[in-house]
């Protein structure tokens, strides 16, 4: 297939179209903050820790151990997922444990693991 055949032959714009989707666009707040989430699924080392946490709450040495790499690594990469509200912690004693947010992190990991397997 070409280019050309990808594009409109003529120049028509569907104005009850554009009104339907522009009433329901949210706002460009709502993107800015949907775009920072995404780029959190941009790094393979947060994906394997996003993994990880789907199956079981870990601690940052598990983490570590279970991705051969270092305990400050995978720190820098829990601050990062915990700032996008993607991961929560629990410190119990000298231990801190981390988890997922909520079933809507697990909900999207999987949906796009099921995606790419496709």
């Amino acid at each position: 297939m070409d280019k050309k055949s990808l594009i409109c032959d003529v120049d028509v714009i569907h104005d009850e179209v554009v009104a339907r989707v522009r009433e329901a666009m949210p706002d460009g707040e709502n993107f800015y903050a949907l775009a920072n989430l995404y780029k959190m699924f941009a790094d393979n080392t947060r994906l394997k820790i996003l993994w990880a946490l789907s199956c079981e709450e870990m601690c940052v040495c598990d983490l570590a151990a279970l991705l051969n790499m270092t305990v400050s690594a995978i720190s820098h990469q829990l601050k990062s997922l915990r700032l996008a509200r993607l991961v929560k912690f629990n410190k119990q004693g000298k231990i801190v444990y981390y988890s997922l947010v909520d079933c809507h992190v697990k909900e999207i990991f999987q949906m796009g693991l099921e995606h790419v397997k496709e």
